[in-house]
């Protein structure tokens, strides 16, 4: 009875392997990666691939130095990805679906939230600053003492 058991849970367990493998096929027949214009720049700033997999990893860490130590560096931030590839055509990164950051995240099934508080265009003022976000920034006498090139 035993050795019927542990035939029956391999064989389901064989099934259910089938079964996602024949999901997952399509995409690992090569589904296309989204179409998105070249940055403005020679290159970015990190290589292409472990932007694809990390840039999100380095917003966040940029976001904790700006938001908690006061620290504003370009090489990593929102606002230089942003000058770099909005579109020709919108002149955005998320004002269309062909968009460079709203491809991807569509692609991949994620969220953008970072337009809540965040300008999709260069140059533009975000909602936060018109007083649209989902957060009113507070000004902290602690930040703006420590924002590089300012003096009290």
């Amino acid at each position: 009875m035993a050795r019927l058991a542990n035939w029956l849970r391999l064989a389901a367990m064989v099934a259910a392997t089938a079964i996602f493998a024949v999901v997952a096929f399509p995409a690992a027949a090569g589904v296309d990666l989204p179409k998105l214009e070249k940055g403005k720049g020679e290159k970015c700033v990190e290589d292409t691939q472990y932007m694809r997999k990390n840039h999100m990893d380095l917003l966040k860490h940029q976001r904790d130095d700006t938001m908690r130590k006061g620290i504003r560096t370009a090489k990593h931030s929102l606002k230089k990805c942003v000058e770099c590839h909005a579109s020709e055509k919108t002149g955005s990164v998320a004002a269309t679906k062909e968009d460079f950051c709203a491809a991807c995240h569509s692609y991949a099934s994620v969220k953008l939230d970072c337009w809540d508080c965040h300008a999709t265009k260069p140059g533009k003022k975000s909602p936060t600053q018109l007083g649209h976000g989902r957060a009113q920034i507070q000004s902290s006498p602690l930040i703006a003492a420590t924002q590089p090139g300012e003096s009290k």
